[in-house]
């Protein structure tokens, strides 16, 4: 019924109901935001992680700060797991938890700020004082109707927000929000620019770029002389790393601090989070978009080609071993067969299997995935036991990814959420495979 509503009702009548929500949430709260710095994150991957480096950032300053991303909610010292399965709560959630901050004095406050979210005006009523941009990929089209109108959606933030815009450079969509006014323009990028092909605008002092970049368990890299070190894994967290430093910059932090705070960081829950170390590798993490998937194995599968096993070593060709969700149901289904394919090209085994289905038939997904990998892949439906298989066939030095889910805490199904934590499901399995002495 609710769905033959939403068909029939004009979208502008929509647009006005969220829009009155969100007025009616800031005024029942008592706009708590004025008074407050808030800075909005957004793009399509790494806002979570960069959110989280901006709080320990903040923190290591002295700031009195709160947050708030897709994987939990932090104010000043206490910190709680986002359990709602969305990653911008609903208008009246968020002025709620600005107002919470406020009553505990913050002064500082990171938001992460999605598409949807905006076409809902979540973001509305709250004066960001910055925007910051961390890379464009296609996502959500099927709610959007195209990539250029999810994209103007986002650059809709870059619109609102007039005082400071931090912008990835390398980014091929960068000039699309460079466009954008403001009074301040910081960039930061890992490559060699001369200038950013945006009017009169080019590379000057307000930009960073990170130097003498070296994987060694986690990066380290230079900044302005700065040196880094960064245990997270993947190239694209030192992007993230980069985009937390230029607001920490734009708030008066020096780049000393912001290589103590990070220093310290060892992960993001289900964020590239390594769960078994060794005989074999696993690693959970959030990954659903083509653009973070491939990032995912691209990092893994560098690591084990540049493998230098020992000469008396019975594992002679380490593996790559992927358990892959879905898209959830009744959305995106156009990267279903996209991600099967990335996967086939990547890893040296596919379980694909279930993960959040909502209301659809959970086999047809899955077979919309597999379509892509051109059958390199096997099915195994029931997620607990697809993570069992991948690890009963795991051999020392191999790798094990599962991407989809992060550290989400349950599984969405019609009507219903099964408590779930990839993760803990791993711990566990592996322990009765060990029991069993099976490894």
């Amino acid at each position: 019924m609710l769905n033959i509503v939403r068909r029939i009702t004009p979208s502008f009548l929509f647009s006005w109901y969220h829009f009155m929500w969100a007025f009616l949430g800031a005024v029942f709260y008592g706009f708590p935001a004025r008074g407050m710095t808030v800075i909005a994150v957004t793009g399509t991957n790494g806002k979570s992680t960069t959110v989280d480096m901006i709080s320990r950032i903040f923190k290591e300053a002295g700031f009195a700060s709160a947050s708030m991303s897709s994987v939990r909610f932090q104010v000043q010292d206490r910190e709680w797991r986002n359990k709602m399965k969305m990653t911008m709560p609903g208008r009246f959630t968020i002025q709620q938890f600005l107002s919470q901050a406020k009553k505990e004095k913050c002064t500082h406050v990171v938001l992460e700020v999605t598409s949807e979210g905006m076409l809902q005006h979540r973001h509305r009523f709250i004066p960001f004082k910055t925007a910051v941009f961390t890379n464009l990929s296609p996502e959500h089209i099927e709610r959007h109707g195209s990539f250029e109108n999810y994209k103007n959606t986002k650059g809709g933030l870059f619109s609102l927000v007039k005082d400071t815009h931090i912008i990835n450079t390398d980014d091929e969509h960068a000039p699309f929000f460079l466009q954008f006014p403001a009074k301040k323009i910081y960039t930061y990028g890992i490559l060699p620019k001369l200038s950013l092909g945006a009017p009169k605008l080019s590379l000057g002092d307000m930009h960073i770029q990170a130097e003498e970049v070296r994987e060694n368990r986690g990066f380290e890299f230079l900044v302005k002389d700065v040196q880094f070190r960064l245990s997270l894994l993947g190239e694209f967290n030192v992007y993230n790393a980069l985009a937390a430093m230029q607001v920490a910059r734009s708030e008066g932090i020096r780049f000393s601090i912001c290589s103590q705070a990070l220093a310290k960081m060892t992960s993001v829950p289900g964020r590239m989070e390594e769960v078994i170390s060794f005989p074999i590798r696993v690693v959970v993490d959030y990954a659903f978009t083509p653009a973070a998937l491939e990032k995912v194995y691209k990092t893994f599968k560098s690591q084990i080609t540049n493998h230098k096993p020992q000469t008396n070593s019975k594992f002679q060709n380490p593996k790559l071993i992927c358990v892959l969700g879905a898209t959830g149901g009744g959305r995106d289904r156009w990267k279903r067969p996209v991600l099967g394919k990335i996967a086939a090209g990547y890893c040296d085994k596919v379980i694909i299997t279930d993960e959040d289905p909502y209301e659809e038939d959970p086999e047809k997904i899955m077979d919309e995935v597999m379509a892509g990998t051109k059958g390199k892949a096997v099915k195994v439906q029931d997620r607990r036991e697809a993570i069992k298989k991948a690890l009963e066939e795991a051999q020392k030095g191999d790798t094990v990814v599962i991407t989809g889910k992060g550290s989400e805490d349950s599984i969405a199904r019609a009507g219903d959420k099964i408590p779930w934590d990839d993760r803990e499901v791993v711990r566990e399995e592996w322990t009765k495979l060990k029991s069993y002495g099976k490894v």
